[in-house]
């Protein structure tokens, strides 16, 4: 089979890999849809030979990319129980793999295992951009029929991270959050705060992402190149944002999310990489400011993230502005390292 790899320095290339044959406890997905994340362009910029996610060691052969696998079981190895795993089934992939025993790995949580080196899929483990994926069986997630594999595609990484970020934060109703960022996972975001019942500030630097929030139900939008964002969250909310959301890995964007907050506010960061330098005292202390961190989510949390989109009618396919084919990654990758579209999916 072919499978896109990330050589590093913005280069790509297709490369052959034998088909995978499941072991005990493992299974064999066919691809239908393996989606584009903004953090595979940490994968897709960072220099040859350097790794691409702290505290991962950078892999030491080619490996597949793409972490957000949708698709069909195809076959099962020996002992498999998993009720999802299944030859026909539709299944989305939990694209974490940890030590299986602990308390985070048998709840659901592999990202967390904290008694081995976690394999990530599309970085240091194979990933869903090639036609087949091997995978253990409990990270198989129910792919509801109502659902498109391109839809299941962004729930597994893009937008279940917006949902299990708004999840930390309780939003609710009575909330006014302010979303920095407006690429998948922002918008994702826009999309289930408002099904959430909160009003929505949406603030990007991209006049076409911004017209995307409008559209996705955003009630204000803020360019941060052109105003102070946390003034004007501030003046429209007359006072401060309930909470703030980061996708965006921006240090301005971060500090800024937090000066935004109104006294008791809560503020979750979810962008990967970057630092950020905060006055202690006067942007959280003094202020009584919650801020959280948040990594994904949980198999449980993936399920439930799928079925609350097609509960409250949440359009996740029009988060889609490019579909692709393998052996079109090198174009597709080219795009979306330009960061003013929406997301893109490789159909298979």
């Amino acid at each position: 089979m072919k499978g896109v790899v990330f050589l590093g320095d913005r280069e790509v290339a297709l490369m052959d890999f034998p088909d995978p044959t499941p072991g005990p406890g493992e299974v064999v997905l066919e691809m239908k849809a393996s989606g584009m994340c903004g953090s595979d362009l940490k994968q897709y910029r960072r220099a040859k030979g350097a790794a691409s996610v702290p505290g991962l060691p950078p892999p030491t052969e080619p490996v597949i990319g793409g972490h957000e696998p949708c698709g069909v079981v195809v076959a099962v190895g020996p002992g498999v129980f998993a009720a999802e795993a299944v030859e026909g089934n539709r299944v989305m992939c939990h694209h974490y793999h940890g030590c299986d025993n602990c308390g985070h790995c048998r709840t659901g949580w592999a990202q967390l295992c904290q008694t081995t080196p976690i394999k990530v899929y599309g970085n240091n483990a194979h990933g869903g951009h090639a036609r087949y994926l091997k995978v253990p069986a409990h990270t198989l997630v129910e792919l509801p029929e109502a659902m498109s594999f391109a839809a299941g595609a962004a729930v597994s990484c893009g937008t279940g991270t917006a949902y299990g970020a708004l999840r930390r934060l309780d939003l609710s109703g009575r909330d006014t959050i302010a979303i920095f960022g407006q690429g998948p996972v922002g918008l994702s975001a826009t999309q289930l705060a408002k099904a959430m019942g909160a009003r929505v500030i949406a603030l990007d630097v991209s006049p076409e992402r911004l017209e995307r929030a409008r559209a996705f139900g955003a009630d204000w939008v803020v360019n941060p190149a052109q105003d102070d964002a946390a003034a004007a969250i501030r003046e429209l909310t007359g006072g401060g944002a309930d909470c703030t959301l980061d996708t965006s890995s921006s240090p301005a964007a971060r500090v800024a999310a937090l000066r935004a907050l109104k006294v008791w506010g809560r503020a979750c960061y979810v962008g990967e990489g970057n630092n950020v330098e905060i006055d202690v005292s006067a942007d959280m202390l003094r202020r009584q400011v919650t801020l959280i961190g948040s990594w994904t989510f949980s198999t449980h949390i993936q399920a439930e993230c799928a079925r609350f989109c097609l509960e409250r009618g949440i359009a996740v396919d029009e988060l889609f502005t490019d579909y692709w084919t393998l052996d079109q990654a090198d174009e597709a990758y080219r795009l979306f390292d330009q960061q003013n579209t929406g997301k893109g999916v490789f159909l298979l």
